[in-house]
């Protein structure tokens, strides 16, 4: 029946075509043009319908895609929202890019200034090759410091998210003033939350060898990325499969297995520095909301409880779901973040 009445429709439609002659078209366009309504096949109107309701009553978001240069290399980001509002900077994580974000900038857009950068070798930002650029994460640090100083960004809310989290506690050691507070999707700043996920780092980082180099070579494989997204998640095969087709995209382009290899060695750098992060978390006192997907492998919860340790203003919650908290729990994270973020202005 239904398939009857499907086809019933696309004989309609194409009789409507097949009416609508040459003559009749240019006849409505002529009427159009001098404002009558178009009595041949309907009346003209202004009030476009969007999802039931008028388009002219829609605050449309336009998200930005813009690129800036930093020494030399093209710093891919999304802008959206008032320039004079409150800013949060979103960082990103391994293996993807400002695209984990693409649904919430327009989400805060109406009320912040959002901007979301791609770190070199990620995303639309230039990919250089490990000869000709030092990919290290105070390299990273240094790019994004420079990028927050072209663009005029004296104060801000950083989001920390996986890789995101050595970059912007780097940047906060370095420009404390500027960080009015620290939103923290499993991003890890203590011991305690380095667990399973990385005996095998460890070991290659205290003995870098091509044989301990190999197992590492795992985070590359597409069936990986796609496990980073799935993981621990309520309903994974809801999870939007362009992300990890997109993070996929991005690892296979020619080169692109090295410098990532060269971020996950150099990874190791952190870990000393987490006795200086926590000394300024307890100097300075940054406000802090965490959202952090608990059932997370590579940064369980037991990472997330360290914070309150030497923070005192901080607003946790540990969310059902995996690594890419935003994939299930936007507008949650949306809605804390608003209030969040008016609170510490």
């Amino acid at each position: 029946m239904k398939q009857k009445s499907t086809l019933m429709g696309l004989v309609a439609i194409l009789s409507l075509t097949m009416a609508l002659t040459p003559t009749l078209i240019d006849d409505a366009s002529a009427l159009k043009s001098t404002g009558n309504p178009l009595l041949k096949y309907g009346s003209a109107t202004d009030n476009i319908v969007c999802g039931g309701i008028l388009c002219s009553e829609v605050n449309t978001i336009t998200v930005a895609e813009k690129t800036i240069r930093i020494e030399g290399l093209d710093v891919f980001y999304l802008e959206a929202g008032p320039s004079d509002a409150p800013t949060v900077l979103l960082l990103h994580g391994f293996p993807t890019s400002s695209h984990m974000f693409r649904n919430l900038v327009p989400e805060l857009a109406d009320e912040f200034h959002v901007i979301a950068p791609d770190m070199i070798g990620y995303g639309r930002s230039s990919m250089p090759t490990v000869d000709e650029f030092e990919y290290t994460f105070a390299h990273q640090t240094q790019i994004i410091e420079q990028f927050t100083e072209k663009l005029g960004l004296d104060q801000y809310t950083l989001y920390v998210m996986d890789y995101g989290g050595p970059i912007g506690f780097r940047l906060f050691e370095n420009n404390p003033e500027k960080v009015q507070g620290f939103v923290i999707q499993n991003a890890n700043a203590y011991d305690e939350g380095l667990e399973e996920f990385w005996d095998d780092w460890k070991v290659w980082w205290n003995d870098p060898t091509p044989e301990n180099e190999s197992k590492l070579h795992y985070l590359v494989a597409p069936e990986t990325t796609k496990w980073q997204y799935q993981f621990g998640m309520r309903n994974p095969d809801a999870v939007d499969p362009s992300n990890w087709i997109t993070d996929q995209a991005g690892l296979d382009r020619p080169g692109n297995v090295a410098i990532q290899l060269a971020m996950a060695f150099d990874y190791r750098t952190n870990i000393p520095l987490y006795p200086q992060w926590q000394e300024s978390f307890r100097e300075h006192q940054p406000p802090a909301l965490i959202v952090w997907g608990a059932n997370d492998y590579i940064f369980p919860a037991s990472g997330a409880h360290q914070y309150e340790r030497d923070l005192e203003n901080v607003e946790k919650y540990l969310l059902d779901t995996g690594h890419f908290v935003l994939e299930e729990d936007l507008d949650f994270v949306a809605k804390q973040m608003r209030e969040f973020v008016n609170s510490i202005q």
